[in-house]
């Protein structure tokens, strides 16, 4: 089950590590990503913070922390290869994985519908 954010995240959760990515809607307003910087493993992130950033040729722009915990795993290949991001948002692409410090704030994030209706 995937959750998102009115900042185009989404997470998926299993167990206590969520993966976290920018949703399709997101990367197809970027358009074609030439950088992507992914946070450290270790880092704890805290939620609405800004966690990586994603450039394309149109603009740069911050991913913010969907929820507070600490950076376990980055996905090294979004980083060597941006496109990827781009090409499969909410697969391949994802960004990084974080260990969540409370699981149950994930009930705070949108549900499918309800971002879809946000993108409208």
């Amino acid at each position: 089950m995937l959750r998102f954010t009115d900042e185009h995240e989404w997470v998926k959760l299993e167990g206590d590590i969520a993966t976290v990515g920018i949703t399709s809607h997101a990367a197809g307003q970027l358009g074609d990503l030439v950088f992507v910087e992914l946070p450290k493993v270790g880092v704890a992130l805290k939620k609405g913070a800004p966690a990586a950033v994603v450039e394309s040729v149109k603009a740069a722009s911050d991913v913010y922390a969907p929820l507070a915990g600490e950076v376990t795993e980055i996905n090294a290949a979004a980083e060597a290869n941006p496109a990827l991001v781009g090409e499969d948002p909410q697969g391949a692409g994802w960004l990084y994985k974080l260990r969540l410090a409370n699981v149950a704030d994930l009930g705070h994030l949108l549900d499918e519908a309800a971002y879809a209706a946000l993108i409208g």
